[in-house]
């Protein structure tokens, strides 16, 4: 149990885990509606969702770079609790939706456009029109394709937007950040068949000691086992095009802040090592200057994976998040 001010939230802890994992969370995932929607250009796009016909709100989630939907069933199981129905998806190139290369274990997408377009498309498909509140929740890439897409899309169903270690930039060394975008683009360029980016390989099972990712083994080792039991939906590194796509998105999220006009929270992990803190900060000052209702909440002593860590940084992460969502749906 974990609360902020007068509301409380049950939320799984991680002593109750692997029991919970093993009952109660996937007796619910077991009901999920779920289905491929072919996109514009014919790619398999797998989406799933959880709902109730007592819901009368819903969160659409979008996660990141490597994920899948079936990472996320003790979340989906905590917000459909709290009453949220649930709708989610896995990005092209990743998951059990279709790769788009030879090597599946390469991270690639041909326009960084196309997440959007997907997200898009899956919003139509979802009609959440019926639901009195309607949430857009995203995580690292996620969070960029969620802006992303708000940014493109002035007509959107949603009343808010809560994101989570959001890819406005990367953690790259800082002699590297002025020539990323034009390197990874020559690099794209001279290459007939997609490449790794420097220092990336296929899938590798990073042992918990020295992951950066999250504090909780007991979830990190599930995630991990989750990955062996369904082959499928492992990704390594991204490619070069991956990459080039990845950091002109990030960049267009920071130029294009006054398009977004609904009410916008930014979860930012102290000891982020994988995105940019610094990216998410400029975001939220620009943001906030046309937009009123934005807020950044930095969980001190968190790593990347921030509804993925330690009961003692998720407690806090969920609980800003579902506190925010009250609030929209109060106003």
């Amino acid at each position: 149990m974990t609360s902020s001010n007068a509301l409380s939230y049950t939320l799984t802890q991680e002593s109750e885990f692997l029991q919970k994992m093993q009952s109660e969370v996937t007796q619910l995932w077991s009901t999920r509606n779920d289905g491929f929607y072919r996109s514009a250009d014919k790619t398999k796009i797998y989406w799933c969702s959880l709902t109730n016909k007592n819901h009368d709100k819903a969160i659409v989630m979008v996660n990141g770079r490597i994920e899948s939907v079936w990472k996320y069933q003790e979340l989906f199981f905590d917000l459909y609790q709290l009453g949220y129905d649930i709708y989610s998806f896995d990005h092209r190139g990743q998951g059990s939706s279709q790769r788009l290369i030879e090597n599946p274990e390469m991270g690639h997408v041909g326009e960084f456009n196309d997440y959007i377009n997907d997200l898009a498309s899956l919003i139509k498909l979802f009609a959440l029109e019926h639901y009195q509140q309607r949430f857009l929740l995203g995580h690292s890439m996620g969070g960029a394709i969620a802006t992303r897409y708000l940014q493109t899309h002035p007509e959107n169903p949603f009343q808010a937007m809560a994101l989570t270690a959001p890819m406005f930039g990367v953690h790259i060394p800082w002699q590297l950040r002025p020539i990323a975008i034009p390197l990874t683009q020559i690099m794209t360029a001279t290459s007939v068949q997609p490449k790794y980016a420097p220092g990336f390989s296929g899938y590798y099972p990073r042992p918990f000691e020295t992951n950066p990712l999250t504090h909780s083994k007991v979830r990190y080792q599930w995630f991990r086992e989750l990955y062996e039991d369904k082959p499928e939906l492992k990704l390594g590194g991204p490619s070069t095009r991956w990459v080039w796509q990845g950091l002109m998105a990030a960049k267009q999220c920071l130029q294009l802040t006054r398009q977004i006009k609904i009410p916008t929270l930014v979860v930012q992990a102290e000891l982020d090592s994988i995105v940019d803190n610094k990216a998410q900060t400029r975001f939220v000052t620009k943001l906030a200057k046309t937009n009123p209702d934005t807020q950044l909440e930095v969980i001190h002593g968190a790593r990347h994976e921030l509804m993925f860590e330690s009961d003692e940084y998720r407690n806090q992460v969920l609980t800003t998040i579902l506190d925010f969502l009250h609030r929209q749906a109060d106003e």
